[in-house]
């Protein structure tokens, strides 16, 4: 078990179970999974030693038109699929946790920009997120609220003629040091309740816009999750998505799209998990044989793969609903939330145990992926938000 091996044995030369929708799709991943071999998977262990955003990588998937998948042709993207988004999601993450946020969150920060902005809008700021000119974020959370974020929100957007001060503060935010533009909720009436907050997309070096407190993180090291400060920052009101208090429901459909992508991280988290334990006991000799031989440990990876590919299934359910827009996507997305990222949790723990002590070792990326695993039960809504959701579509309130 050289060293040459730790990188190299995270992706597999077998595909995983292929459901490609079109010709273009398959062309896509092939490119993707090259990229991943040869430029992510040697990059992985010093990102997250690190912990420095790898512009290096957002600038490979720029050039390969990977930052704009589901962003409309007319406004630069490639107007692919959802289904292929997650697949591209999907396939990084199996390498690098937090190379895989960079496409992620810039699906999560233009689509309240697709959702809730009018068409000036999205010709003003679509096409640079698209090439990857801009990165985007996505500001919701803040010191007060969680799984709360929209009834408790604390942040204020006061309309001063053509302009709003924007006061507050907004923590946890993924990429939000080394965006140009983030999409920001404040309240806009605070007698309305979650139905008194509104969107915004604000740009960088707008006065009283800045950064605060970095994070120090447990995983997805190479993605900066810092706070964001207001202070009397003056906003356009042509930068406002949609009308005033409709910022609930622009944030409502955005997490419908945004959990399978996190969905999509998780599972790919897994897959490389998983694949490197089972190229491990392969080679692992113990007792005489090759450890994966022993019930012991072929049980675990035989429990492994199943879940692996039942997580697979159920993401590829919930974007295919996404891209036919069905009425139940909220009850998908959620699913899929929910599953890859307990998978995530549970088959990295598992891959840590079947290498023994150099599980444990950082020389060997399954203690990173372990640790990169856990943020998926918790960010997009964490599980126990998801069940309440299931629970909802279930039942009703």
């Amino acid at each position: 078990m050289g060293a040459a091996f730790v990188e190299e044995a995270c992706i597999m030369t077998t595909a995983p179970s292929q459901i490609t929708s079109s010709d273009e799709e398959a062309m896509i991943l092939a490119v993707v999974r090259e990229l991943v071999v040869e430029k992510v998977a040697p990059r992985a262990a010093e990102i997250d030693a690190t912990g420095e955003f790898p512009w290096d990588i957002k600038e490979l998937f720029a050039e390969n038109d990977l930052l704009g998948i589901p962003i409309p042709a007319e406004y630069g993207g490639l107007g692919g699929t959802f289904l292929t988004y997650v697949k591209v999601v999907e396939e990084i993450a199996k390498a690098c946790a937090s190379s895989a946020l960079i496409v992620a969150v810039q699906e999560l920060g233009m689509l309240p920009i697709v959702i809730g902005g009018s068409e000036e809008q999205k010709r003003r700021f679509l096409p640079k997120i698209a090439s990857g000119e801009h990165l985007v974020a996505y500001a919701l959370t803040e010191v007060s609220s969680g799984s709360d974020a929209l009834g408790s929100m604390r942040t204020r957007a006061e309309k001063r003629g053509d302009t709003y001060l924007l006061n507050g503060q907004k923590i946890w935010i993924t990429n939000g040091s080394v965006a140009d533009v983030v999409c920001v909720f404040a309240v806009t009436d605070p007698q309305a309740g979650s139905r008194g907050v509104s969107a915004f997309v604000l740009e960088k070096g707008m006065p009283g816009f800045s950064v605060g407190n970095v994070e120090k993180k447990m995983g997805i090291r190479g993605s900066p999750t810092v706070e964001l400060v207001f202070n009397d920052c003056e906003v356009p009101a042509a930068n406002r998505l949609g009308e005033e208090g409709e910022g609930f429901k622009i944030a409502m459909k955005v997490l419908d799209k945004s959990r399978p992508g996190i969905a999509a991280q998780a599972l790919g988290i897994a897959a490389g998990a998983f694949e490197y334990a089972t190229n491990y006991a392969k080679e692992r000799v113990a007792f005489g044989k090759p450890i994966g031989h022993h019930q012991g440990v072929g049980f675990m990876l035989a429990d492994m793969k199943t879940e692996v590919e039942a997580a697979r299934l159920l993401l590829y359910e919930a974007a295919r609903r996404c891209d036919q827009g069905s009425s139940d996507v909220t009850l998908w997305s959620a699913l899929a939330k929910l599953k890859c990222g307990d998978v995530a949790m549970s088959v990295t723990t598992d891959a840590v145990q079947v290498l023994g002590g150099f599980g444990y070792s950082a020389d060997y990326p399954v203690e990173r992926m372990m640790r990169d695993a856990k943020i998926t039960q918790i960010y997009e809504g964490t599980q126990q938000i998801q069940r309440l959701v299931i629970a909802r579509a279930l039942v009703g309130r």
